[in-house]
């Protein structure tokens, strides 16, 4: 009988790792011009690096991950890691040629220093007190982790959604140290719509009589702002055509309408189970300062246009997007690879036929896989470090 840790293309049980720098003397600089000190960032490898260190490949996780992207926690773990299907022997990330990294972003509740970690200064919980934060201060804290590791450049940042971001601002602000990019349901710039969402979702949150300005832990916490949030989220990550043809207008346990406000639909069932379940593992306040990360990111804002952004980049990039994605359509995706084109960027550019929504990413893995494994045997076995 084959176990978690011996099952064919699985990379077993994962030991998380963590790293911690900054000091008083030495804190980590943001760009809003505040400081913050120790940072501890909680990550899991697979693999092995290789003696030239060429092999590194770095995933960014997106909103509500973690740093679990491969494997199980323990034996008796029902679940794998969010992205299994792509990580492990053999798998689009083999782990039998690269060293595959990924860690909690700063500003999370999964072991990196966030909202919830306790501040050295006063011994409780930074709660608001906790610095703004950006998706640069998120990979300026990964380069940290990766100059730990001793690794000098990056064979490729891939991530979806939010991870897509953190790829771009990687290939961005560090091109000597990325090879290549590969950016999946991403966008270079939150729409107001998007921004409009994030907003409801913090609302949400901070109008749970249990959110006390943020000073919950140890308390009741906002269970019902934070899984109003999420049920809020996951409407966006899914398409008009996924939910009709999961749940269309079904009723749940029931053969006719009940005449009353409770749950009656199978659509209204899952988002309530949905959110209940995100509450289990999710903080709060993590929600409202990643969700504002992403509000405050905007390529062409932060660098004069999406050209400008892109002219010093010496990534290649491969970009991915997904017909029935409405939170970031392809055309936020063709906006990119037009930039890159016209800096003589070397870029190619995928469309997927696919109708899970923005999620996508997550689900529609098997063409996915073989984009990357082409991408990735080509650069790999046929460019000099």
């Amino acid at each position: 009988m084959r176990t978690r840790t011996t099952r064919e293309g699985s990379v077993g049980i994962v030991t998380p790792k963590e790293y911690t720098f900054g000091s008083a003397t030495d804190p980590l600089e943001l760009e809003s011009g505040r400081t913050i000190y120790p940072v501890t960032v909680r990550y899991e490898t697979y693999g092995t690096l290789d003696r030239e260190k060429s092999n590194a490949v770095l995933i960014l996780h997106a909103f509500s991950g973690d740093a679990h992207v491969a494997g199980y926690k323990t034996e008796q773990d029902r679940y794998p890691g969010w992205w299994d299907s792509m990580v492990g022997p053999g798998k689009p990330f083999d782990t039998n040629k690269y060293f595959v990294i990924c860690s909690n972003v700063l500003g999370g509740c999964q072991g990196t220093t966030g909202p919830s970690s306790l501040n050295p200064l006063t011994g409780k919980p930074y709660g608001l007190s906790f610095p703004l934060i950006t998706i640069g201060d998120m990979v300026k804290v990964q380069r940290y982790l990766i100059d730990h590791l001793g690794i000098q450049r990056l064979l490729t940042v891939v991530g979806g959604s939010m991870g897509g971001m953190q790829a771009l601002e990687w290939a961005i602000a560090y091109p000597e140290r990325v090879r290549s990019a590969i950016v999946i349901a991403a966008t270079p710039r939150l729409t107001a719509q998007g921004i409009a969402f994030n907003a409801v979702g913090r609302n949400a949150i901070t109008s749970d009589p249990n959110w006390n300005g943020g000073d919950y832990y140890g308390k009741a916490i906002p269970s019902r702002g934070l899984a109003i949030a999420r049920m809020i989220g996951h409407i966006t990550y899914l398409s008009e055509q996924s939910m009709h043809e999961k749940f269309g207008r079904r009723l749940q346990n029931r053969e006719q309408y009940a005449f009353d406000f409770n749950d009656q639909f199978a659509v209204e069932s899952y988002l309530e189970y949905q959110g209940d379940k995100f509450v289990e593992r999710f903080d709060a306040n993590s929600y409202i300062y990643i969700s504002r990360a992403m509000d405050y990111f905007n390529l062409d804002e932060k660098y004069g246009s999406l050209e400008a952004a892109f002219r010093k980049t010496k990534a290649k990039f491969l970009i991915v997007s997904f017909t029935s994605d409405w939170l970031y359509p392809p055309r936020q995706s063709k906006e990119m690879v037009f930039a890159l084109m016209k800096e003589g960027k070397d870029v190619s550019y995928a469309e997927l036929d696919c109708p899970y929504g923005h999620d996508s990413f997550l689900i529609e893995t098997e063409r996915q896989g073989k984009l990357f494994s082409s991408f990735l045997e080509n650069l790999y076995a046929h460019e000099p470090f």
